[in-house]
């Protein structure tokens, strides 16, 4: 996601991109009782979904 965003310190994203993302829906944890398993990963919520496509329709 970070390379995606162009950004690489790491500390920023997570704090600006990734904290709240989780917090409003859009994004959810593989292994959300455990957030530092060694193979978390995060996929889109159906929120995060619509947000997507809305914001996809927007830019064309």
């Amino acid at each position: 996601m970070m390379s995606g965003l162009s950004l690489s310190h790491r500390p920023t994203f997570r704090k600006n991109y990734l904290h709240p993302s989780l917090e409003l829906g859009f994004l959810e944890m593989k292994y959300p009782e455990s957030p530092q398993h060694p193979r978390q990963r995060y996929r889109l919520t159906a929120e995060g979904r619509r947000m997507k496509a809305l914001l996809g329709e927007q830019s064309s």
